[in-house]
């Protein structure tokens, strides 16, 4: 079974001038509890979310509600961390951003649910988060740069925001078939 990413309507929303208030990408999520954890359930949603990832080349996380699972999880791939990392967690539950820097940076933003529209965000230029693993162990994590700017984004998706609702110089940007 293929799992779809769910996708938002940008250019029905914007005509509209009202969110999709029916979408999963537009509700808060549940929190994982603890009896959820290192379960056969918990595995198959991080399978799925994975698998649905892989598939887009260009995709760098990805967050349960993405899938259409109304929980707070995201993933993600390994690249995008330095390979000087000493560590690189993939999978963050019940993810909270616990420390942002004061220094905003601009940067360049698409996501997999709003496909093809790009724009400007304005993001903490470095964050800690504090979230579980798998097993249900909590960590924290700083970062900075694009791994910083991906805990942003994520973390607004769990709580139903997605980048189009703050971005800045929106563009359609039809990628290029592969020759």
């Amino acid at each position: 079974m293929t799992i779809k990413i769910v996708q938002i309507d940008y250019e029905k929303e914007k005509q509209e001038k009202k969110l999709d208030k029916s979408s999963i990408l537009r509700l808060e999520t549940k929190k994982v509890s603890p009896k959820e954890f290192a379960t056969k359930e918990l595995q198959e949603i991080l399978k799925n979310m994975e698998s649905a990832m892989n598939r887009e080349e260009d995709g760098v996380a990805l967050a349960a509600p993405q899938i259409g699972i109304s929980k707070k999880i995201f993933i993600v791939r390994e690249k995008v961390y330095s390979k000087e990392a000493k560590w690189k967690p993939l999978i963050f539950i019940n993810p909270t951003l616990i420390k942002v820097s004061k220094k905003i940076k601009a940067a360049e933003e698409g996501c997999l649910s709003v496909r093809p529209f790009y724009g400007i965000t304005f993001r903490h230029s470095s964050v800690t988060i504090e979230a579980q693993d798998f097993q249900g162990q909590k960590f924290s994590f700083g970062a900075s740069g694009l791994l910083a700017q991906i805990f942003q984004h994520e973390t607004e998706h769990l709580d139903g925001i997605l980048f189009i609702d703050h971005a800045e110089n929106l563009q359609k940007i039809i990628p290029n078939p592969k020759s």
